[in-house]
Order: structure tokens, then sequence, then C-alpha cells
């Protein structure tokens, strides 16, 4: 059975891999709105392109969609559009939230107008459902310290688009649309916003402790506006690395835990032997998965992919197996039952953002 089920995995890593880099250049934006052309009951839409954005909706709203879809490297590929009724509120038990966790998304951003209690709710219900269901949901809110690497903490003000001033929140959909429409090959540091005239501007030494503190900020460099340093609102790394306040770096490490998942899930659970020859097929297959990751820039390849003896290990010492005096291949070979113990070690290719240039005479 093995030797026709396995095969099938390496090949599905390897389509995994193949179009990485593919689905990391247009990512999908969900976008709450309120209007009161959604009075009667919530509407929900599909848009690939401006073309599609209901005429229904009031002008400020239709203007807000279409600067979901200026972008960065490319737009997003699609954005889900929730329109609530003009007094609709985000609240723990909204009928949004609801909707959201049935869809595949990237970046969520909400109403130019979303309150502070709004962003506490919408990041309370994301982060629970990365930690319980494995979602790879992550958010734009204005001026939160979420501390959370799902959470982008857009700080800016004065923000000046054709004679009209934004706030924070009203630029988040915009921010959202920039991050999903930018490769995991680059992140969004001194991304352009060409439409922007002018912010409120900072110093340098505002500047740097807005970034240390987690805030993704806008700067003007005297000929245009960009995005500060690409970093998420997380600040507290007890037991990480600070590899993960960064924005691209969790793009690729959530990438890397869905494809996974969702492959295995798809091509081995349920389908394979739990045989020791067949963990070491799935710990190859990955590794294929891996070093196409590594060959796109994406990681560096001195990854590492196996067994984990450790857990392995208490697993079988919780059963009641004696592993005193078993040796770490025994460990290794070992009848987990239905349960696979693997570890992976990866290091994520950051983009380049600190240069130094010496000139000498």
């Amino acid at each position: 059975m093995s030797n026709l089920t396995m095969p099938t995995l390496t090949v599905a890593f390897k389509q995994r891999a193949s179009t990485s880099v593919a689905r990391s250049q247009k990512g999908v934006v969900a976008f709450l709105i309120r209007d009161a052309a959604a009075d009667e009951e919530p509407k929900t839409y599909t848009l690939t392109s401006t073309a599609q954005i209901p005429q229904t909706l009031g002008t400020a709203n239709q203007a807000a969609i279409r600067r979901v879809f200026l972008g960065n490297v490319n737009p997003p590929k699609k954005v889900l559009l929730y329109v609530m009724g003009a007094d609709d509120t985000v609240t723990a038990e909204a009928a949004v939230l609801t909707w959201l966790a049935t869809q595949k998304f990237d970046y969520l951003a909400g109403p130019d107008d979303l309150s502070p209690e709004e962003a506490g709710v919408i990041k309370t219900w994301l982060v629970k459902e990365r930690s319980d269901n494995y979602a790879i949901y992550k958010a734009v809110l204005p001026e939160l310290a979420a501390d959370s690497e799902a959470i982008v903490d857009f700080s800016a003000s004065g923000i000046l688009v054709d004679g009209e001033t934004f706030t924070a929140a009203g630029y988040c959909g915009r921010i959202a649309g920039l991050i999903a429409g930018t490769p995991m090959t680059q992140s969004v540091t001194y991304a352009a916003l060409p439409e922007v005239e002018d912010i409120d501007r900072m110093t340098l030494t505002e500047m740097d402790e807005a970034v240390g503190e987690g805030k993704l900020i806008l700067f003007h460099d005297g000929e245009k506006v960009k995005c500060g340093r690409g970093v998420n609102s997380l600040t507290t790394v007890t037991g990480r690395s600070d590899v993960w306040k960064k924005i691209k770096i969790v793009e690729i490490l959530d990438m890397i835990q869905q494809d996974i998942r969702l492959t295995i899930q798809d091509n081995y659970i349920g389908k394979v032997p739990n045989s020791y020859d067949n963990k070491l097929q799935l710990v190859t297959a990955i590794s294929v998965y891996l070093q196409a990751l590594a060959k796109d820039g994406l990681i560096e390849d001195d990854f590492t992919a196996g067994i984990d003896v450790d857990a392995q290990d208490a697993w079988l010492q919780e059963q009641g197996v004696s592993t005193v005096d078993m040796s770490e291949q025994e460990i290794k070979e070992a009848n987990t039952g239905t349960h696979v113990f693997l570890q992976l070690f990866v290091t994520p290719i950051d983009a380049m953002e600190d240069v130094a240039v010496g000139i000498y005479l």
C-alpha cells in the first residue's frame, strides 16, 4: 500500500512548492464596509477587479475598494467584500465573524470608521482562529498594539489623497491590499504609495520608536510617501525569535505550515500504514518541498526535517513503555499507534533592508 500512496504525496508536495511563489504574488483581502445599501441584510461579494465594484454602494466605499486593488507589485488576487448595514457593529457574536470563518483570505481590514472596540474584537477572534483552527488569517488594524504576529498595527495620520485627509482606520484597506499584492520574495519595507500626497510627518527618532513598538508606519522621503519597516505588532517574543516580528517572514512560515498540513491531510492521513519506513518517506517528501522553497529563495538551504525523537520518547513513556534502555534509533522505529511526531528546522530568507555603503577616495 505504501509504495502506491507515498509517491503521490511527494508529487503533491512538489506541486505545492512549484506554485509557492506564484501563489504569494497575489493574495486575498477580506474587506468589511458599512453601507446603507445593506441595511436590510448583509451582502457579500467576490471581486476580482474594480470593474465588479457594486454601483449601489456609496461613493466613498467604492473609492475605498478601488484603493484595496491598488496593491503593490501586483493587485490582490481578489477582494472578499462584506457589506454591513450602516449602523451594524463588529461584536463577538456578529454574523460577519461567522462568515469570515468560512472564507480563505490572507489579510482582513475593516470599515473606515472601525472603532477601537471593534478592532479588539477582530484581534481576539483572529488570534483564536489561528490557534484553534490552524487558520493563517492576518489583519491590518488601526492603532492597535495587539502584540501578535497576525496583526499589523497600522499607525499613520493626516494621510492626504486628492485633497481628502484619511485616518489610519480609513487606510487599512489600502495597506491590506498593498501587503497582499507583495510577493514573499519581497518585503513591504519602503513600498511606495504613489497616490498619497502627504502625511503627518515624524522625526527619525519618532519613526524608530514607532517601529520598535511594532507599528507599520508611513513616512515621506522628500519625494514620495512610503511604508516604514515591514513589521507586525508582535513585541513580546519570549521563547521565539525576533524574525516573527516581520510581515514577510510570517507570510513564509504560514505558507509552509498550511502547505504541509493540507497536503498531509489530503494524501497521507488515513491512507498510509504508520510504519517507520512510511514516516521516513513522509520526511523525504517534506524535504523535497523545502528544497524547492530554498531554490526559490524563500528559505535557506540548511533546513532539516526528521522524526522528533524527544516527542516520540515522551509519548512512548506516557503509554507505559520504558525507553531507558532504548537507543535513539529504537525510539525512532517504535510503534506510535496513529501518531506521527516530526520536527522541521527552517530559516526564512528576509529581504534586503539595512544597507551600509562605504565610499572611499
